[in-house]
């Protein structure tokens, strides 16, 4: 039976909090499984670099993901390369997975336009920090695939929060009524900054709400990776047959949470209470996942060590290749928007120059 057909209130899990079996394990090899866990520890050591280097003043405003690795990793695993994937502005364990390197992820937070511009091998839609508006975009580049004859599923994350911006109607509607291969993945991790899920709708779970666009809904324990690459890879593989009995559009609601803020610019003290924050905290997706592993024979202290060795200097060596670059001129800002500036930013590019010219590039830059 497919985990799809058990309904949008039922949610998937295959780990319970404590790493033990409670559901059928998906289909991966050991090496697959370890895959994971590493990518995981990745995302979980990455995080924690970026948000050093904010605090230092070595980078800009950055949104944390700890806590959300097991939906990001889970999911992207689910992904063939041909598939694409569009991100939000949270989703840097996804992005790696499916090709963007860390530095590139590091370079967009620091500003750098080049940061903006995916690898031309990694099928990953740009990052979209206003809310929901990728939806639309994965829905027409799958429709558009869907013309083409293409057989590619389209992977499209976001949060909680979008759920209540017209364009995730709009993206959902459309997806419904022309069956595009769309995986519509909503990490539900419980605050859209400080609006928590309760107040974003009335419905018992957001999965539910594919019913109104006449497709497949389903709710997953975000923070058990293979639960997720599960369900995942099950829609996947229905967006991509054209001969699917039933809509190939899906939408999966992955429940779990953020530890730390929404982004380095908030402080989530003010609006949930440390007790919340614990107990979530219990469960973890990474010892859950690590767990299982030393339990099967997967993992031990030795390998554990070695990945997380090599995890280390990879972050670091990503890190170096981003401060390598030149920073960006605070000019730049303005030459991505527009073809022709409006008046009232090409006043404001006017003003930068003649501070750039008073005060000399050295001078300018640093203040």
């Amino acid at each position: 039976m497919s985990v799809l057909d058990r309904g949008p209130r039922e949610q998937i899990q295959v780990l319970d909090e404590a790493g033990e079996l409670v559901g059928d394990p998906p289909s991966l090899s050991d090496d697959e499984l370890v895959a994971i866990y590493r990518e995981m520890k990745l995302a979980r050591h990455f995080d924690a670099r970026a948000v050093s280097l904010q605090r230092q003043g070595r980078m800009g405003t950055y949104p944390p993901m700890s806590g959300q690795e097991a939906a990001q990793v889970g999911s992207a695993f689910a992904l063939d390369e041909a598939d694409w994937l569009f991100p939000s502005y949270r989703e840097h364990a996804a992005t790696h997975v499916h090709g963007v390197p860390l530095e590139r992820t590091l370079l967009y937070w620091m500003g750098h336009e080049s940061g903006n511009r995916m690898p031309d091998e990694a099928n990953v839609f740009t990052i979209a920090v206003p809310i929901a508006t990728q939806i639309p975009h994965a829905t027409g580049a799958a429709w558009a695939a869907t013309l083409r004859g293409d057989r590619h599923a389209f992977l499209c994350y976001f949060g909680d929060g979008a759920t209540s911006e017209g364009d995730f109607h709009e993206g959902l509607n459309f997806a419904g009524v022309f069956d595009t291969p769309t995986v519509f993945f909503c990490n539900n991790n419980q605050w859209a900054i400080s609006v928590p899920r309760e107040r974003q709708t009335a419905s018992e779970t957001i999965a539910q709400k594919a019913e109104a666009y006449g497709f497949d809904g389903v709710q997953v324990d975000g923070m058990d990776p293979l639960a997720v690459y599960r369900v995942t890879r099950e829609a996947v593989a229905k967006a991509r047959d054209p001969d699917a009995d039933e809509s190939r559009p899906t939408l999966v609601e992955a429940v779990q949470y953020r530890f730390g803020a929404h982004t380095t610019a908030d402080d989530p003290s003010v609006y949930r209470s440390q007790e919340e924050v614990e107990e979530w905290r219990g469960k973890d997706p990474i010892p859950r996942l690590e767990t299982y592993l030393r339990e099967t024979g997967r993992l031990d202290d030795e390998r554990v060590d070695a990945i997380q060795a090599s995890i280390e200097e990879e972050v670091s060596a990503a890190v170096d290749t981003a401060e390598g670059e030149r920073r960006p001129h605070p000019e730049e800002m303005f030459s991505q928007v527009f073809a022709d500036l409006p008046d009232r930013l090409r006043e404001q590019l006017e003003d930068l120059e003649r501070l750039r010219d008073r005060y000399g590039d050295e001078r300018f830059l640093k203040e």
